[in-house]
């Protein structure tokens, strides 16, 4: 179950949208439509935000808080890896020390390509 937000009740971003995709294969899954979420330990985004990746536009279409023990295939999917555990390695890879808590929190921001 995921626990949603109005983007109203949302705390303070901690970070500006700039920073919320800035690894050079994940640009380049956004862009190829492998790629239409990203999972931050923090806000980074509001719902409506554009974000510019090499000349493409994304709008933030939802932004909402989710566990780490929630995430689920389809989750996995759509940040552009096979399964939960692909995902998992990644991210621990990515982050040396860093433990996997079902428990903690991160903020899911989805988006997807701007129509022009």
């Amino acid at each position: 179950m995921s626990n949603e937000h109005e983007n109203n009740a949302l705390p303070p971003k901690t970070c500006t949208i700039e920073r919320l995709v800035t690894i050079e294969d994940d640009v380049k899954k956004v862009i190829a439509g492998e790629k239409t979420a990203t999972r931050r330990n923090g806000r980074y985004a509001d719902v409506g935000e554009i974000m510019e990746l090499e000349g493409h536009k994304f709008v933030i279409d939802r932004v909402y808080s989710q566990s780490l023990g929630e995430l689920t295939d389809e989750n996995a999917r759509q940040e552009g890896y096979k399964s939960v555990e692909d995902y998992k390695q990644t991210i621990l890879s990515m982050h040396p020390g860093m433990p996997w808590l079902p428990q903690m929190r991160v903020w899911v921001h989805e988006f997807s390509p701007v129509q022009d």
